[in-house]
């Protein structure tokens, strides 16, 4: 009878997994492109969420910007609108016809 050499290893031999199998080769082989095909769309998909995350950020600063602006801007018309003092309110009757508010009071003088 002939001794067989195993190597000392963290599993018991299996005879499943004894000697050199052509199918297990190329299921190796499919198994390692799987994996490579996995990286290869898990990183595009990165690369994709990251691009739109930096796609949201711009568009959200441009229309906070926007916001900012229109702040800025109605802030300027309202305090116009209060220091206004010599501006009359007009209103169309019709036609080429107006009414005048506000210009039959006592001006005041500056």
């Amino acid at each position: 009878m002939t001794e067989t050499f195993v190597a000392p290893g963290p599993f018991p031999p299996s005879p499943r997994r004894a000697g050199f199998s052509p199918t297990r080769a190329v299921i190796g082989l499919l198994g390692g492109l799987a994996w490579l095909g996995a990286l290869v769309i898990g990183t595009a998909l990165a690369v994709v969420v990251a691009f739109s995350l930096v796609v949201v950020a711009a568009i959200s600063s441009v229309v906070l910007a926007f916001v900012l602006a229109a702040s800025k801007a109605r802030q300027t018309a309202r305090a116009r609108r209060d220091g206004d003092e010599g501006v009359i309110e007009a209103r169309s009757i019709g036609g080429h016809s107006w009414v005048a508010y506000g210009w039959d009071g006592e001006r005041q003088a500056p």
